[in-house]
């Protein structure tokens, strides 16, 4: 009986001591009149997307839109507090003028539970972060960028004569492609040349190592969302366990990838203007500035580069900081890159208007050139630019930013009507939402439609700084734009040139996500009919 009372009395104190710690983390908002939705323990605000209720994207959506008037508002990550921005100004100072506030990701991966990814630039942190994005940024100008379009015209004339081979093989005289599988290979080929020196054709053979290690690395599965969840949540188990959020043979296989091109061009002295050679030149400290980087651009999406990415810095980086970034930019061209030609071609297949449009500037051009192009003339083309900005507009690749405050911060108000300033904690995140700006109705009239021209030169001055943000925000931006931006409108200038996109039974039409995909997908594929044009 009384070691009955004294289990029950143990459970009570245990009850209440959680209790009292969920009181204590769950009144973090509540107590300085910040709007929320009410948390479930343990889950915070994660349940609608832990049990898949919600995308991401209507995660976004669902916390924007439910406190019209808040500047910001507040959600719990688990137990984590983390404020949304709502007000553009505010996003603008986190990101830019207050930047040192919140210098860092919130994110969980570091060296001990990840050798690679925790060693590459989206996860590194404070000096180390600023050290290596100096190292890098003159790596991802446009002086650099010009010398890899010849590698993506190889790829891309490589995609087309194989498409042609399928039409004609086909006997209808068309061919139904999933144009997120197209865009796919046709960027893991480009990411093969132009950062690892490798000629990979995976359209042709379309199950080459290559592409298959790549694919086993970037797709994000119910069991990795687990984990990222675990990583927020308990990040110290998980770091105790070893647990990793990737694959280790996947990535062992673009270390090893990596490590042998860089012996092999040591040895042999071999030089190609393409990631690898950049990477051996920042390790000998031979990567510099050059005077274009402030000026040039590759459109109206490019994330421009702040001072932290241009200072001088001497700092001696091993083998496997290099490889890290190799990696990650594999993963974000696999990925990310392919995702935005993904999109883009299937709203130029359910806008006929505006592929016509884009292919007569595409034929005027080689009229002009004689049938060559270069990077010079692909950045000139303005109805191409259009194209591709709203496109980023409506399917950004990252549909939210994040930050961690570093340093305590005052938010200000949350309202016209509150009492109180809000300081956000050292330790506390960040939510930008991507999404939500670039599909709010008094940013973007008619949010829902495919219209270039909110991008043409007559219409753009009407864009409300910092409400487009594609590519990030601030110092923390997308090292990597110039050279996405420059791949997407190479492939959709080759394409369109030879094809013609056509929607059929397949197509989705309206567009809608897929709510089985953790990766941002249409539902049912990205399907279009290719049609040789005439």
């Amino acid at each position: 009986m009384l070691q009955t009372m004294l289990f029950l009395i143990w459970v009570g104190l245990i009850l209440a001591a959680l209790w009292l710690y969920y009181h204590q983390v769950y009144s973090r908002f509540s107590k300085h009149g910040i709007k929320h939705f009410k948390p479930l323990p343990i889950l915070g605000n994660m349940a609608r997307l832990m049990f898949r209720i919600d995308l991401f994207t209507e995660s976004i959506e669902r916390n924007y839109y439910a406190f019209p008037g808040e500047r910001f508002i507040g959600k719990y990550d688990f137990v984590h507090p983390t404020v949304m921005i709502r007000d553009i100004e505010l996003a603008k100072k986190i990101g830019i003028k207050d930047f040192e506030h919140f210098l860092d990701h919130r994110i969980f991966l570091n060296e001990k539970t990840d050798a690679f990814f925790g060693r590459s630039l989206i996860s590194l942190k404070g000096n180390d972060w600023k050290d290596m994005r100096s190292t890098l940024s003159p790596a991802f100008t446009s002086s650099k960028m010009r010398f890899m379009v010849p590698f993506m015209v190889d790829v891309g004339n490589q995609m087309i004569e194989t498409l042609n081979k399928k039409i004609a093989e086909s006997g209808v005289g068309y061919l139904d492609v999933d144009s997120k599988d197209l865009a796919t290979r046709y960027a893991n080929d480009v990411i093969a040349s132009c950062a690892f020196g490798l000629k990979v054709d995976s359209h042709t053979d379309q199950n080459n190592e290559f592409y298959l290690k790549g694919k086993g690395l970037t797709k994000i599965t119910f069991k990795q969302l687990i984990k990222m969840f675990g990583f927020m949540f308990v990040p110290k188990i998980m770091e105790k366990l070893k647990i990793g959020l990737f694959s280790k043979s996947h990535a062992n296989y673009f270390k090893n990838v990596v490590q042998y091109a860089m012996n092999d061009r040591e040895e042999n002295r071999v030089v190609r203007p393409d990631l690898i050679h950049l990477l051996m030149e920042a390790k000998k400290g031979k990567l510099s500035h050059d005077k274009e980087m402030a000026t040039a651009d590759a459109g109206f999406s490019t994330a421009e580069e702040s001072a932290v990415g241009k200072r001088e810095v001497n700092k001696v980086w091993s083998d496997n900081d290099l490889i890290a970034q190799a990696i990650l930019f594999f993963v974000a061209g696999f990925e990310t890159v392919s995702s935005a030609m993904a999109f883009t071609l299937h709203e130029l297949t359910i806008n006929p208007e505006v592929q016509e449009k884009l292919a007569e500037e595409i034929r005027e051009n080689d009229r002009k050139t004689g049938g060559k192009f270069d990077f010079d003339s692909i950045q000139n083309m303005a109805y191409m630019d259009m194209v591709v900005s709203e496109a980023l507009r409506l399917w950004p690749p990252a549909v939210g930013l994040d930050r961690k405050c570093i340093k305590d911060y005052n938010l200000g108000k949350p309202n016209s009507e509150s009492k109180e300033d809000f300081i956000i904690r050292e330790g506390e995140g960040i939510e930008i939402p991507v999404w939500a700006f670039h599909r709010d109705p008094n940013y973007f009239p008619d949010p829902q439609k495919f219209d270039p021209e909110r991008f043409s030169e007559e219409n753009k001055h009407n864009i409300k700084p910092y409400t487009y943000m594609p590519f990030g925000i601030g110092p923390r931006n997308c090292i990597g734009s110039r050279f996405a931006l420059c791949e997407v409108k190479v492939m959709l200038y080759q394409l369109l040139r030879d094809m013609e996109l056509v929607p059929y039974e397949k197509t989705c039409i309206p567009s809608e996500l897929d709510r089985q995909s953790v990766n941002l997908m249409i539902k049912g594929g990205h399907w279009m009919r290719l049609r040789i044009r005439q």
